[in-house]
């Protein structure tokens, strides 16, 4: 950031900081404009003492380059905070800068079916340039530009590949799937990191491919059997249900369903403060029931790995310390991945475990991939004094009664607070979709809040 500074020291103009009653008045700016005093106020934060206009405040540039973010990539402002505030200021332009970019178009080999070597000698003969995407993946395949749809080759729909984002192999990678392993995939369609386990697995073992949304589970399904994955069952739970539906499992990977920031180049929708709250309350509810699923005495396994394609921390290393002191028999492991960047162990007045530092974080602007978030924990058997712990933690859950489980997500954390008669409706709407996912019949509202009015089985029997 330093050695920026210094290159455009001679470029750099004074100009005058708008006031707080200008910024809410809103006037239309020529994106130029916005783009130059963006980068101007990023000047100005890089040395503050050099640059800065008298009597002002670096509380007042930074508002100004956030609004400015917000206005120029189309960001809401909270979003847009929410991101600037995990980099240093020149870091975060770049972070910006690299979700409005695309990333590269991927492939994963199915080993199944075919090498890697082969399939892109095939895939070369039919116009089809590309390359290996590096040396962390033997599989991975960068495609740069095809003369044919590359989802609809012959090879693609023999199930020799798999179009795939890189940032979805890093999860498979951390898990390591070890011959006749019984592992859970909790969120698995369309079904990428589950048919790279099955590879690995060599259709040994046994996956339990699960996910919550009986509609893409058609898509898992369709993949599953395309790569030829004979040790694959797929099932349709809600991940909470987890160990009480299956445990005792080897391995267990979460890949849980998140905020997406990662990704905001594909999908650009607007996140707001709920959302985030409402997400990290089920990522924390999904990381206990996968560590409880998994079998401590295995004797080549004991591994979950938690990883979103998120880069807030809330997110991420907020959720990874969180099961650190709720489950005592687990510690966290080196990912086993070669780059990425360590995961936070302090950040803005929040303190982590130390270990969180073996976590690890990707960006698009410096992995030329989707932002992503990769944790490996180890599952240990637990001792007598935790035993005891843990009844006493259930105990005290079912003593809370309904709203048990969303009191305990909140205890240390003043800022999330959690109101089930506010949020009725909401959880109503769920409940009602989640039936409906899953098949069963689904009757309008009016008859379900208002069964009183419906006329009874007796009453219509008489008539």
């Amino acid at each position: 950031m330093d050695e920026d500074a210094d290159d455009l020291d001679d470029e750099f103009e004074p100009f005058d900081l708008p006031t707080a009653e200008q910024r809410k008045a809103g006037t239309i700016e020529n994106p130029q404009e916005v783009y130059s005093r963006m980068r101007a106020c990023a000047m100005v934060l890089s040395n503050f003492k050099k640059y800065a206009q008298e009597g002002r405040a670096r509380s007042e540039y930074i508002e100004q380059i956030i609004a400015d973010i917000a206005n120029y990539y189309g960001y809401n402002e909270f979003l847009t905070e929410k991101l600037f505030h995990i980099f240093p200021v020149a870091e975060a332009i770049e972070f910006f800068e690299a979700n409005e970019v695309p990333r590269p178009v991927t492939i994963r080999t199915n080993t199944l079916r075919t090498r890697r070597r082969d399939l892109a000698q095939a895939l070369i003969n039919r116009g089809v340039n590309l390359e290996p995407i590096g040396k962390w993946t033997n599989v991975g395949l960068q495609v740069f530009e095809s003369s044919v749809p590359i989802g609809a080759t012959p090879e693609y729909l023999a199930g020799h590949y798999m179009l795939q984002a890189a940032s979805s192999f890093l999860p498979v990678i951390a898990l390591s799937p070890q011959p006749n392993e019984r592992i859970l995939d909790m969120a698995s369609a369309p079904g990428g990191k589950t048919t790279y386990i099955s590879a690995l697995l060599q259709n040994t073992g046994l996956v339990f491919a699960n996910d919550a949304n009986k509609a893409r589970t058609k898509s898992l399904t369709a993949n599953v059997h395309r790569l030829g994955c004979k040790n694959v069952v797929v099932c349709n739970y809600d991940g909470r249900e987890f160990p009480k539906v299956m445990g005792g499992f080897d391995r267990v990977l979460l890949d849980a369903p998140c905020s997406g920031t990662g990704v905001i180049s594909k999908d650009a929708s607007v996140k707001s403060e709920r959302d985030f709250t409402l997400l990290s309350h089920l990522q924390k509810q999904l990381i206990l029931c996968a560590i409880d699923s998994v079998d401590s005495h295995s004797k080549t396994g004991g591994i979950v790995v938690y990883s979103t394609c998120s880069v807030t921390v809330d997110e991420n290393e907020a959720v990874v310390d969180y099961a650190l002191r709720k489950r005592p028999n687990v510690k966290l492991l080196p990912t086993g991945l070669e780059f990425g960047k360590e995961g936070f162990t302090r950040y803005r007045g929040k303190v982590f475990n130390e270990k969180v530092s073996l976590t690890r974080r990707f960006y698009p602007h410096v992995h030329n991939m989707d932002g992503f978030f990769v944790a490996k924990f180890k599952v240990m058997p637990r001792t007598k004094g935790q035993e005891k712990a843990m009844e006493k933690e259930e105990e005290r859950k079912k003593g809370k009664g309904k709203g048990g489980e969303d009191a305990d997500m909140d205890e240390g954390n003043d800022e999330v607070k959690f109101d089930d008669e506010a949020d009725k409706d909401i959880i109503v709407d769920g409940l009602r979709k989640a039936k409906k996912a899953k098949g069963y019949r689904v009757f309008p509202k009016k008859t379900e809040e208002q069964p009183s009015k419906s006329p009874s089985k007796e009453t219509t029997e008489k008539s």
